[in-house]
């Protein structure tokens, strides 16, 4: 058997499934999980993170999202998202506790320390997110501001 060249035509073709039905260059609506993030594991890692999962109630898919999410947005990026997420936070307080303190002063009783309580831990809760999102919108203005041509 002597070397024969071989034709592109004569190779056949492996069809693969795309990952996505849309059209090449469109992207997927905001909310949909299109992208995957993989790692490798020891057996003993996978068996870790099967027991933490299964502990939770959750696939390990699930668990590991759910945990890398979590660890990712626990810290912000940099101190302006911290300082902007702490303003945040005061002035949703200041303006839900001036709310609840002039309801509660228009129906003639005081306002419960609980109700003081769960504005601040609400405050809390969302600040950073709130942060992050109104970063982002200027960012974004800002990068098409700067597209456009005066």
């Amino acid at each position: 058997m002597g070397n024969k060249a071989v034709s592109p035509r004569s190779i056949r073709r492996i069809q693969v499934a795309p990952q996505s039905s849309l059209p090449f260059g469109e992207e997927a609506k905001a909310g949909f999980r299109t992208k995957t993030a993989a790692t490798r594991l020891t057996p003993e890692e996978l068996s870790e993170i099967e027991t933490a999962a299964e502990g939770a109630g959750q696939s390990p898919s699930e668990w590991l999202r759910a945990t890398a999410l979590h660890a990712a947005r626990q810290r912000p990026a940099d101190p302006v998202e911290l300082l902007l997420a702490e303003v945040l936070a005061l002035r949703y307080a200041l303006l839900n506790l001036f709310h609840a303190g002039a309801e509660a002063a228009s129906e003639g009783r005081q306002m419960l320390p609980d109700s003081i309580l769960k504005i601040r831990d609400e405050a809390d809760a969302r600040k950073l997110q709130l942060a992050r999102k109104l970063l982002a919108d200027f960012l974004a203005a800002q990068g098409t501001e700067r597209g456009r041509k005066p």
